[in-house]
């Protein structure tokens, strides 16, 4: 195969990461024709739910990883919202069993911050500190003040992060939607954003006081952009991830479908500029999927009744490159900074010889039928997108190929 078919775009890898890629390629006779490509290294997601133990009839961690390969993702971290949840180091063993028989890439489990995720008695974190990339209740806000502070106090004793999902119950109010104008004029209950900024905001100064590492989970809200921004600039340690779906998409692009219901919901116009903004100047560190598969009939109950939850390893990349990278709204470097070297930075993830190659000129119509996920449900679904994953290779093992 000839190099210079290939164009190395890299940012999170050593100076003979190209080198090592171009010799793999030639060693295994993969060539191409008349086209050139991309070759990014491996992708980062530090958020997923890929569902087992406990409710592998939505997902596995075998078909999560490959959805996951499918999207160029040759690292992930998984949310401990499972049965039994990884409290302690017996149940998060279950977790690791699988992952160890299971999994096509690197897969880096949660523990919970609490028992059950049930907000009351701390989690075994300083058993299963080790085996965890971090603890998170993702699913839910911590309500309790001292519980939250006992825990980053915890955690920073043991050199792991805080990783918050930020809701504040008694403002939910049985909100599903986003609390804007769609909701208002379709009859809908909605979800204010001070749910979100609030409980972030109480966060950071619990953070700042105590000195540990801190991350928030999906933000979506201006204000949780601006409170964030204002802590960088403090000093905390914070960072920060949002979605492919909150940047791309807001409430005026809502149907009655449940593939748009995810929590936090898509909300404004005016905080998609926001996040926007954040991932402009930097406030915003990276850009997590958020994969949440649900089954059919749960996804199909409409925006009021079905489950919270989007897929999205498998379109993330296309996505972003289409609706910021073409447009010049960011650069290529900076999206590898959100998808690759932010992450694996602040959530101490290596990167071997994993890398994928895109078609960037290919355009396609987004179909889930094609999807590796047993999760179909996403507000993507029929958007023309450019950039298509041809392979996907994580610890120098081939883990997807185009058409194979």
């Amino acid at each position: 195969m000839e190099r210079n078919k290939y164009k190395i775009i890299h940012t999170a890898c050593d100076s003979t990461f190209s080198v090592r890629v171009s010799n793999f390629l030639e060693k295994v006779g993969i060539g191409v024709s008349n086209s050139e490509y991309a070759v990014f290294p491996g992708f980062c997601d530090v958020h997923v739910h890929f569902r087992e133990p406990g409710f592998s009839y939505k997902e596995t961690i075998a078909t999560g990883c490959a959805s996951a390969a499918r999207g160029g993702y040759t690292a992930v971290c998984t949310m401990p919202n499972l049965n039994p949840t990884p409290d302690t180091l017996e149940h998060l063993d279950i977790q690791r069993q699988i992952i160890e028989k299971d999994a096509c890439i690197h897969v880096y489990p949660y523990g919970t911050i609490t028992m059950g995720e049930r907000g009351e008695e701390l989690a075994d974190l300083e058993d299963m500190a080790p085996y965890v990339c971090g603890y998170s209740d993702d699913g839910r806000g911590v309500q309790n003040d001292d519980r939250m502070r006992a825990a980053m106090m915890k955690a920073k004793e043991l050199g792991k992060m805080i990783v918050a999902h930020c809701e504040v119950n008694s403002l939910l109010r049985g909100g599903y939607i986003h609390n804007g104008e769609y909701a208002r004029t379709h009859g809908h209950r909605g979800i204010c954003s001070e749910s979100e900024w609030v409980q972030i905001d109480r966060d950071l100064r619990l953070a700042e006081e105590i000195g540990c590492a801190y991350h928030v989970c999906h933000i979506s809200t201006k204000e949780s952009v601006d409170i964030i921004r204002k802590a960088k600039a403090r000093g905390v340690n914070v960072t920060c991830e949002t979605g492919p779906h909150y940047l791309i998409l807001d409430d005026s692009d809502l149907q009655e479908d449940g593939r748009f219901k995810m929590n936090p919901p898509l909300r404004s116009r005016e905080d998609k500029l926001a996040l926007i903004q954040g991932i402009v100047d930097g406030t915003i560190d990276m850009i997590a999927t958020d994969h949440a598969p649900h089954s059919e009939e749960e996804k199909s109950r409409g925006l009021e009744k079905s489950a919270f939850g989007v897929v999205g390893l498998e379109t993330a990349f296309a996505a972003l490159y289409t609706h910021l990278v073409k447009p010049g709204i960011i650069t290529m470097e900076r999206l590898m900074e959100l998808l690759v070297e932010n992450p694996r930075k602040r959530f101490k993830l290596p990167l071997g010889l994993d890398f994928s190659v895109w078609d960037l000129n290919k355009e396609y119509t987004v179909d889930p039928a094609e999807f590796q996920s047993m999760g179909k449900a996403t507000p993507f679904s029929g958007m023309k997108l450019f950039g298509r994953c041809i392979l996907t290779v994580c610890n120098g093992n081939i883990v997807w190929q185009e058409n194979s």
